[in-house]
């Protein structure tokens, strides 16, 4: 019998990015049911222009389901990590493959630069950062043996 204890518990920053992961992600489903449910009225009264909401609305199906992977496999993720589950990492990748879909679609197949202007790229270089961040976090998680 070895006299190494192995403490499998994590830490309290354990729990404090896991609840964070799980705020971002619900932000994230948040704007994406919000995308959905949007009509020309809503965005008129955000300040968008009528060729600004034609953009929007010319989304690509295949992106808005993307979208949808993404940030729902997101919010299981981060459940996954609260309940200390291995399934949290394949779920982060899952996620941040949804990702690079709508980034795919938004910065490569359409102008959104050039109709919505640099905000968009600020806040998707955001989740992707993010999203790297909880794959790397989760993948520590569980080679420290607090995922199982």
């Amino acid at each position: 019998m070895s006299d190494e204890f192995i403490d499998d518990r994590p830490t309290i920053t354990y729990w404090i990015v896991s609840g964070a992961a799980l705020i971002w992600n619900l932000l994230g489903l948040f704007m994406y049911v919000s995308t959905r449910t949007a009509t020309t009225e809503t965005y008129t009264a955000q300040g968008y222009t009528p060729d600004q909401i034609a953009f929007i609305n010319a989304n690509p199906e295949w992106a808005m389901s993307a979208f949808a992977i993404s940030v729902t496999a997101g919010v299981l993720a981060s459940i996954f990590l609260l309940l200390r589950k291995a399934w949290a990492l394949p779920t982060f990748i899952l996620s941040f493959l949804g990702i690079v879909a709508v980034n795919s679609n938004n910065f490569v197949l359409m102008n959104t630069v050039g109709v919505l202007g640099m905000v968009p790229v600020y806040i998707q270089s955001a989740v992707i950062l993010v999203g790297i961040l909880l794959i790397v976090y989760s993948r520590s998680a569980k080679v420290k043996g607090w995922l199982t």
